[in-house]
């Protein structure tokens, strides 16, 4: 019976496969949206208002569409949001060389399709899986990412340097219209599952008034995991293509270090027990901070690869206790588990808080200098900010089954 809980069922595959899909079709242009804007006009803050714009809308989204997503179909809000993260490609498509213009405008888009895809799927997450298989779920879940990330990236750079530049970009941001056509395709074989009643404006803050709830504890390591999150997804990407001045070596970079991530969410995804979240998740978080380290000798690509091949190895020793805990407690008692929804959105305006905070951060920063060393010590701050995340959730939180009273 005890096996029979750890497999994952045909839903979680699909699933699985809509996420595989959805990540594959983003990673294949994303990284190479910033960059299309850096070569449209060489502006660091604009980036960072771009993501910052994407981070504000993808928080809103999750609130906005929260009573939709409790009381009516969640299947619809996941199409939806790919349907929208197609629409964000075509929209690039046509403006072309005026997508600087409309930065902000863009990240308000991408952010509304985040929001959407990701509610949906996190809510679904949580009803197809139970606190036996959530790890090897989430190790799954890393390892479709990491490889969408190490393959589509380094064919889309490809691309980029053997066909014309600007028709490049227009071919990788077609295709990836297309992936997100077949996802969404793929999304209607998900069952859709029952509504879970109504949805309580009240019940988060109700719930965080009580001093001894562990939620307490909760939002604060979510916001110092989204600080890092919140610049790193964006920043080692404009930074490799800044030194390389190469879609190809940008291209190559996410072929190494996602291929390696690939292995190291395979690995800790299925040998990573419960008992050992804590020491797991500690070890990765120092070892993520170590690679850090090397930037102040030197920053060249050699060291930017360094960086990204230790981060690959050791993150999913943070990511997966992190992940899985969280959800745990979500379904930690049958009230809980009734209010997922209401949940899963704090959850996501705990990180998207981190996020919002760390790119802020950055921006303020790149509009008063670029120093190298400046920018280095800025990295190794926000890249230390999950040292909190464990600090918070070290005691009840990790490597035991999930309690609390929301009474």
């Amino acid at each position: 019976m005890q096996k029979q809980k750890k497999k994952l069922g045909r839903q979680a595959v699909l699933l699985l496969s809509v996420h595989g899909m959805f990540a594959a079709a983003n990673t294949f242009s994303a990284v190479f949206v910033n960059v299309y804007l850096w070569k449209i006009k060489h502006d660091f803050a604009l980036i960072g208002w771009f993501v910052l714009a994407g981070q504000a809308l993808s928080a809103a989204t999750f609130l906005a569409a929260g009573k939709w997503a409790k009381e009516g179909n969640k299947m619809n809000i996941l199409r939806v949001g790919v349907a929208v993260s197609a629409l964000f490609y075509l929209v690039i498509l046509l403006l072309e060389k005026d997508a600087a213009r409309f930065a902000v405008l863009l990240g308000v888009l991408q952010g509304t399709s985040l929001g959407l895809f990701w509610l949906a799927f996190n809510v679904v997450y949580f009803e197809i899986t139970n606190p036996d298989n959530r790890d090897r779920f989430n190790g799954w879940a890393g390892f479709l990412g990491s490889a969408a990330g190490a393959v589509a990236p380094w064919a889309a750079g490809f691309l980029i340097t053997k066909i014309d530049d600007k028709i490049g970009y227009r071919v990788i941001f077609a295709i990836s219209l297309g992936i997100f056509l077949a996802a969404a395709i793929a999304s209607f074989f998900l069952k859709k599952h029952k509504i879970a009643g109504k949805f309580n404006w009240r019940y988060v803050p109700d719930l965080l008034q009580d001093q001894r709830n562990q939620w307490r504890r909760v939002i604060p390591a979510l916001a110092a995991q989204g600080v890092r999150e919140g610049v790193f997804v964006f920043v080692i990407g404009l930074l490799v293509y800044v030194e390389t001045k190469s879609e190809l070596k940008l291209g190559n970079y996410s072929l190494i270090t996602s291929a390696v991530s690939t292995f190291s969410y395979w690995y800790i995804g299925k040998k990573l027990r419960r008992k050992f979240r804590g020491a797991g998740m500690l070890f990765g978080t120092l070892a993520m901070i170590a690679v850090i380290l090397p930037f102040f000798w030197k920053f060249n690509f050699a060291m930017l690869l360094l960086f990204g091949i230790g981060t690959a190895l050791f993150y999913p020793l943070f990511a997966i206790p992190m992940t899985s805990s969280v959800f745990d407690l979500i379904g930690a008692n049958e009230q809980s588990a009734r209010h997922r929804v209401e949940l899963i959105i704090m959850r996501e305006l705990g990180l998207n808080a981190g996020r919002m905070l760390g790119t802020i951060g950055f921006i303020a920063l790149v509009s008063v200098t670029r120093s190298p060393t400046a920018i280095n010590f800025f990295l190794l701050a926000i890249g230390s900010a999950p040292v909190l995340s464990w600090f918070f959730l070290r005691n009840g939180l990790l490597g035991k089954r999930a309690r609390v009273d929301n009474s």
